[in-house]
């Protein structure tokens, strides 16, 4: 397993195609490619979803933890099949998901994320997100490979 930062910003990046505001992962501290990845999302008071997610009561939407999460397997997804340059990693579903604590401005999201399944071009992901050591959400979740010459008419 490498530890430390593997991928500051800049890495991923290259490895992701999600921009801002839809980038939701920040470094990743662990990869061990086919089997986990530990990553960081910091989640600070200047984000857009805080101006209507509440106003009043500031907590960060499940689906965007969720999404987190999902990026983060992405980024364990694309470091460990070959050729990843050539695919595109679609999320395709989301299985058993449990919300256990909510997520405001200051806290910072530890993402991990295991490879459990290949099933073709199906890889089934577990995830979880911690604020400390306290579990936020955690649950399954799918992606599809999909070659690129497949999306957009090959652009």
């Amino acid at each position: 397993m490498t530890t430390g930062p593997v991928l500051d910003i800049e890495g991923i990046l290259k490895s992701l195609p999600h921009r801002y505001p839809f980038l939701l992962v920040d470094r990743v501290l662990e990869l061990e490619p086919g089997k986990s990845i530990l990553a960081l999302k910091n989640v600070t008071f200047n984000e857009e979803f805080f101006q209507g997610h509440f106003p009043l009561v500031r907590i960060m939407p499940g689906v965007l933890i969720v999404e987190a999460m999902a990026q983060a397997g992405g980024l364990l997804i694309y470091h460990s099949i070959p050729d990843p340059d050539k695919k595109f990693i679609l999320f395709s579903k989301i299985d058993d998901m449990k919300f256990r604590r909510p997520v405001v401005p200051g806290d910072q999201l530890r993402l991990a994320a295991e490879l459990r399944k290949i099933r073709g071009r199906f890889h089934q992901i577990h995830g979880r997100a911690y604020v400390g050591e306290e579990l936020a959400v955690e649950g399954e979740m799918w992606a599809s490979l999909v070659d690129r010459g497949e999306l957009n008419g090959g652009q």
